[in-house]
């Protein structure tokens, strides 16, 4: 996938690698794009996607997410078996705590949660989607935003970026509903732990054109 048109946790875990995870990153991120445009793609799809559906269905209580993880790990091993345990127990370390706290009935909104932010400067897209949406009996919401990644830990400055743009794209929902969830950890941010400072969007352009700079710079090496 094209960094000038990418999912926001991508960014995110681009803009705290230090200089030479970043290279190696990107370089990672240009093979991909390179072996799709020729046609020698794996056609795996994203990592995550299985995961994060299972854990949607356990809140839904149509499936239980140790029993779906499991399931999911005998299909592909070789990917998943390291890092898919994990992934649930952070997850639901997360939202056994968030149940406790707030035991009330709620459901998965019917709605599909996604949007884009252009930034005509930097002549780019990213994308916000694959949103967990709760409605709760109060006719309140959640909507909680996924991310997946080992390293970077997500940081409270990425959190609040990652907020910032949450409410930027889905202005439909009050700013204090967004929780932003690093899922190994089984932490998640709202605007009452990273309160905005207002330069989140100076803060946002300046490290994705170092980020598109970079990107650009190095596929110019590759041959497409």
């Amino acid at each position: 996938m094209s960094l000038d048109n990418t999912r926001l946790r991508k960014l995110i875990k681009l803009f705290y690698l230090n200089d030479k995870e970043l290279v190696a990153a990107l370089r990672k991120e240009i093979t991909a794009e390179r072996s799709k445009i020729l046609g020698n793609s794996s056609g795996g799809g994203d990592f995550h996607v299985p995961f994060w559906k299972a854990a949607k269905e356990h809140i839904s209580g149509v499936a239980d997410l140790e029993e779906k993880v499991e399931y999911l790990i005998s299909k592909d091993p070789k990917h998943r078996g390291r890092l898919y345990p994990e992934l649930c127990n952070g997850f639901l370390m997360w939202w056994d705590e968030s149940r406790r706290r707030r035991n009330e009935p709620l459901t998965i909104s019917p709605k599909v949660v996604k949007a884009v932010r252009s930034f005509s400067d930097l002549n780019a897209v990213v994308r916000v989607e694959n949103v967990l949406a709760i409605d709760i009996w109060d006719e309140t919401s959640k909507v909680i935003y996924p991310y997946f990644s080992e390293m970077p830990i997500l940081s409270a400055e990425a959190a609040r970026l990652g907020i910032w743009l949450l409410s930027e794209t889905l202005s439909e929902y009050p700013r204090d509903c967004f929780r932003v969830l690093d899922v190994l950890r089984g932490r998640s941010f709202d605007v009452r732990d990273v309160p905005l400072k207002g330069d989140e969007e100076e803060l946002f352009l300046t490290k994705y054109e170092i980020v598109l700079r970079k990107w650009r710079d190095l596929r110019e090496e590759y041959d497409f």
